[in-house]
């Protein structure tokens, strides 16, 4: 996996092992996704949920993204994304830290040092090792409201399989969706006050 443009350009990102049964973002989807996102990454702060590899905060950070934070449940992942940060000369401007994400999420703020996050990426896992289905957007998409972790006019991206029924909060609202195969990529954010 490598990184696809900024000023990390091809450079390579370490993987996890496979075994781990982490699904990295395809090359397709994230350039799609960042073609996108183009005009709102420089400047922007970045939190990573199920980051894995580290791999969608990275690309912004390599693209003008001023922060980012990952967060993980595997602290394998996080061991994986702490290296490719130091390896790409990132590290200043990203941090990794280990959580559960399904539970409350307002230890992000403290953690991190900042509450409003410009672009928030989810991306849970769709399947168990057994090949059952996972349903976790939902519930993650209503940790972070919960916790109001997304910035006033900030962008929360949430990468689902496709048959996964999704709730947007209150106060939120779908703006876009993008399909690729399988994978759903959900653009969301707060929704406009009632006039």
């Amino acid at each position: 996996m490598r990184i696809i443009a900024g000023e990390s350009r091809g450079r390579a990102l370490k993987s996890v092992p496979k075994e781990m049964m982490v699904k990295p973002i395809s090359a397709r989807i994230k350039k799609s996704v960042f073609d996108i996102l183009r005009p709102r990454l420089g400047g922007a702060r970045v939190l990573d949920l199920y980051a894995g590899t580290g791999a969608v905060g990275i690309e912004a950070l390599s693209r003008g993204a001023a922060s980012a934070f990952f967060v993980d449940a595997d602290k394998r992942c996080i061991a994986v994304i702490e290296e490719n940060l130091k390896r790409l000369n990132l590290a200043a401007k990203g941090r990794a830290c280990y959580g559960d994400i399904l539970h409350d999420l307002s230890w992000i703020a403290y953690r991190a040092g900042m509450s409003d996050f410009d672009l928030i990426y989810m991306g849970p896992p769709y399947r168990t090792e057994a090949n059952k289905m996972l349903a976790y957007s939902t519930a993650t998409l209503a940790r972070v409201a919960e916790a109001n972790l997304l910035a006033p006019g900030g962008w929360a991206l949430l990468q689902r399989y496709k048959k996964e029924k999704v709730e947007i909060p209150t106060g939120y609202e779908k703006f876009r969706e993008e399909r690729y195969g399988d994978t759903g990529v959900e653009f969301i954010r707060r929704a406009a006050p009632p006039a």
